[in-house]
């Protein structure tokens, strides 16, 4: 009988010993500081590629997401702080906005959009998402960061004019000033070429031919005949092509009539981010990312990375969950967000694009970061590439 009651008190002072040491941990727990982040992307119709080389990537942007709410906890164990994100796949016929106004509206502040362009006006122009910061970490469209711009919304991919500077600044440095430029036949091959055409005029650069490709996709044909006699045109120093869905761009490496390089949306590319990057600490990101996935970060991940990175780093240096205060901090000029770019990245306060580095790269080499040695700004070397705030259409602060 003794022996029972022995047993059950040392059971009993085995129990108090637990709930005393776990329930500090659980009043702490419950007492953290709560950001809960939204994650809204669409499932992605399978487009046709230009080769087998090229794997169908079913989630870009989540998996870096991912690696950022691990980051941002890793620290909020010292702020008291957790950050929990909630991912949203709406079907390929599924509705988006209804999605949101069902899931999201009313219950998340902070919210990460991988959409298309018009999808993300859609979406920031809903009252439920006046009173929302969106991340936009999708689209590239000049005209979101200018006329079509909206004040709930951030962008953090370079857009299609920072991209065009970043080339245009290498082709200053290199001396490659006459452009022959090749423009493919969809819209967003029309806007990039467009971007293009003002890095041209904005550094001195000559636009000595300009063709739109109508020929047949069909390798064989075309690396056989069509390349070289489409490109026996006046001399030029570089081929830059518009070809955003890769239909036909790198076809025209090692075909053209003349030897010459090619830039744009192949060859030499203007990118946020590229598996040949190594620098600023790089190498370290890459390799736990590809630890996590299986494959190498795309810009759509980096983007959504960053996204949430920033929330981190605003709710760390404010100690708050509360959006105002949030998004307060994070377009001050005391806001730097670290980017494995050398330069801390940092938010333009009129029209809400995320300033930072933009690698050139070739398909297994980095080639250059831009801005250039060189090219000088007033304020910050990175606002030599793309928009400037006089140059801006957004109306904001105007």
């Amino acid at each position: 009988m003794i022996r029972v009651l022995n047993l059950s008190s040392k059971m009993l002072l085995k129990l108090l010993f637990l709930i005393y040491f776990f329930g500090e941990n659980i009043v702490y727990a419950d007492a953290r500081q709560m950001i809960n982040i939204a994650y809204l992307t669409q499932e992605q119709k399978i487009l046709p590629t230009l080769s087998n080389l090229d794997a169908f990537i079913k989630d870009p942007g989540i998996p870096g997401a991912e690696l950022a709410i691990i980051d941002n906890n890793t620290t909020g164990q010292f702020t008291k702080q957790q950050f929990v994100l909630k991912k949203f796949i709406v079907p390929l016929d599924g509705n988006v906005v209804d999605s949101f106004n069902k899931l999201i509206a009313g219950q998340y502040a902070y919210v990460m959009v991988n959409l298309p362009a018009k999808l993300v006006n859609e979406i920031a122009d809903l009252p439920a998402a006046k009173q929302m910061l969106l991340f936009d970490v999708g689209t590239i469209d000049d005209e979101l960061r200018n006329a079509q711009c909206r004040s709930n919304v951030l962008h953090l991919l370079p857009d299609r004019a920072m991209r065009a500077d970043a080339l245009a600044q290498y082709m200053m440095k290199k001396r490659w000033t006459k452009w022959f430029l090749v423009i493919g036949a969809t819209e967003e091959d029309r806007l990039y070429a467009e971007a293009i055409k003002r890095a041209a005029k904005r550094f001195g650069m000559k636009i000595v031919q300009e063709k739109t490709w109508e020929h047949t996709y069909d390798a064989r044909r075309t690396e056989q005949s069509d390349v070289a006699v489409f490109t026996q045109v006046d001399d030029y120093d570089v081929l830059v092509v518009a070809d955003q869905q890769g239909q036909f761009g790198e076809y025209l490496e090692y075909r053209t009539w003349n030897a010459r390089p090619v830039i744009g949306t192949q060859g030499l590319i203007a990118t946020a981010w590229h598996k040949t990057h190594e620098q600023w600490g790089a190498e370290q990101i890459q390799h736990r990312f590809k630890e996590q996935t299986g494959r190498w970060m795309e810009e759509p991940d980096y983007a959504a990375y960053l996204a949430i990175r920033a929330v981190g780093e605003a709710a760390t240096r404010t100690q708050s969950n509360d959006i105002s205060r949030l998004k307060a901090y994070i377009l001050s000029p005391a806001f730097a967000l670290q980017g494995y770019k050398g330069n801390p990245l940092s938010f333009r306060a009129w029209n809400g694009q995320l300033r930072q580095p933009i690698l050139l790269a070739a398909p297994r080499s980095s080639v250059a970061v831009a801005p250039v040695e060189g090219f000088l700004h007033p304020k910050t070397e990175l606002d030599t590439l793309g928009y400037d705030q006089p140059e801006s259409s957004c109306l904001w602060n105007k």
